[in-house]
């Protein structure tokens, strides 16, 4: 007799890790579990396979990289299908995932040699005599663990990159997604087949533990905030370093002079595009006094009109996770019970597996739905005096991932001053898929980059190297050194260091 199982929540039955559809509990597929052994046999083959992948070089790699990104590219629409069944993203959600996630592959694997290649520095006037170099080395072996909510675009952000720089990875998907990520890792296979550059691991919580464990040279850690903390301590164990992208609080600022049409656009999108389960999604906007009521009627006529469901079709597909309902059932709740009011939406807009696009006003700044991650289709909407408080409301979270600005004069001076990782002005999201920007977060969203130049260094070792090139005409460096040497080198000193301009 099978057991009863509740639709979308990862079971593990006779070895196997089962995924089903959180909208249809349909079966997706069946995986073997990962025991800590087998995590440390993966970790093994991919130290002999990565010495190979290095040794292709930054050409080879290239070639294989790009390879790989034209299979994805003419699998898209059995990639997008894939993560609709699973995790019940809207299939137009799932294709801008996919699409934005090649376009970085393609990135990483055309710019790796300008940044990671080695090259010339400048030497320092007192040691003229030498060269100095400059190259970044792959760490070895990467171990990823990566998210249910973009399960293509965020572990692409680092295997990607990490592959580019010369490493060898082992990836635990999340277990409410592993069926799209054995799909990735098995596209990769069919470009590099020779050696176990790229593997999987599946199970649950315990075996990205086990990754952590398992000597891998550095983690990439995508999640909540909580478990990037199990994850460091995991770590810290063997000093592995780590990269950790965690939660999110995002703000959205409209100032007094902003595009309202625009704002709007961007707030609905930003804030319930794959039903709010975005860790850089907008779930706080502060607008301007002058503009807040025109603002906010705008907002609600464009949420109202998103459809929700279990089709392919819809705006707004399932919670993928089933337990983080209860999560957005609370915040919709506590605001309410605190004198905020619902405008759209409300506490019947949960209905399990799906919850309708909620818009909150008048919620205290201390609320659950203010300071801790929602991760629903929800926005709580403040009015400001003006954007120089909406910023200091903005950076009253213990967050600092992403955020938005829209204003036509003063967008870049308010974005520097929001306490965050990246900032979007006059649109919502769009840092994450620029491929040459670096990703990440301050505070309780983490730490580390992934994506751009950042992106890539992350993934290597600075290695600098001095070599000679001229006998040394004022040896100090030496025991052999005298007291007229000395005199001769303070001279120098001061007449290069000694004037303050």
């Amino acid at each position: 007799m099978t057991a009863t199982r509740t639709p979308g929540v990862p079971a593990i039955d006779e070895g196997s890790l089962i995924s089903t559809s959180p909208a249809s509990g349909e079966e997706v597929g069946r995986f073997p579990v990962a025991s800590p052994d087998h995590v440390t046999d993966a970790v093994a083959r991919a130290r002999d396979a990565a010495g190979w992948w290095a040794g292709l070089g930054f050409t080879g790699r290239r070639k294989r990289l790009l390879a790989f990104r034209s299979v994805l590219t003419n699998r898209l629409e059995e990639l997008a299908e894939l993560m609709h069944r699973e995790g019940g993203k809207p299939t137009a959600d799932a294709l801008v995932e996919a699409i934005a996630a090649i376009d970085h592959v393609a990135w990483a694997a055309k710019h790796a040699r300008k940044v990671l290649g080695r090259r010339k520095v400048g030497s320092s006037i007192l040691l003229t005599e030498h060269s100095s170099y400059l190259e970044y080395l792959p760490f070895g072996v990467i171990g990823v663990i990566g998210p249910w909510n973009y399960p293509v675009l965020t572990p692409m952000g680092s295997i990607g990159y990490a592959l580019a720089a010369g490493n060898a990875v082992v990836f635990k998907p999340s277990e409410y997604t592993p069926a799209v990520g054995q799909w990735v890792v098995d596209r990769f296979a069919e470009v590099v087949p020779e050696h176990p550059v790229l593997q999987i691991v599946h199970g649950m919580g315990d075996v990205g533990g086990a990754l952590c464990r398992s000597g891998v040279d550095k983690i990439a850690f995508t999640g909540s905030t909580a478990t990037g903390k199990k994850v460091m301590a995991a770590a810290a164990e063997t000093l592995t370093p780590v990269l950790l992208e965690c939660g999110g609080k995002d703000a959205m600022i409209v100032a007094a002079d902003a595009d309202l049409d625009a704002a709007a656009d961007a707030c609905v999108w930003g804030g319930l595009t794959n039903a709010g389960q975005t860790c850089v999604g907008i779930e706080r906007v502060y607008v301007a006094d002058g503009v807040y009521d025109e603002f906010l009627g705008r907002v609600v006529a464009r949420a109202a009109k998103l459809t929700v469901g279990e089709e392919g079709t819809a705006d707004l597909g399932p919670i993928t996770m089933p337990s983080q309902i209860d999560i957005i059932r609370r915040h919709i709740e506590d605001a309410l019970t605190r004198g905020g009011r619902a405008v759209l939406g409300g506490a019947e807009a949960v209905r399990p597996p799906f919850v309708s696009p909620t818009i909150l006003v008048d919620v205290p700044e201390d609320a659950a739905a203010v300071q801790e991650e929602t991760f629903g289709p929800t926005l709580t909407i403040a009015r400001v005096k003006d954007a120089n408080e909406a910023v200091a409301r903005a950076n009253g979270t213990g967050y600092g991932l992403g955020g938005s600005i829209f204003s036509k004069s003063h967008g870049l001076e308010l974005a520097r001053g929001v306490r965050s990782g990246m900032t979007s002005v006059n649109s919502a999201l769009t840092f994450a898929g620029m491929p040459s920007l670096p990703f990440g977060g301050v505070g309780g969203s983490g730490f580390g980059r992934i994506h751009g130049e950042d992106g890539l260094r992350e993934f290597t070792r600075a290695k600098a190297i001095v070599k000679r090139r001229a006998p040394t005409l004022l040896a100090i460096t030496t025991f052999d050194r005298t007291p007229k040497t000395m005199k001769q080198v303070l001279k120098v000193v001061k007449l290069v260091h000694g004037r303050s301009k």
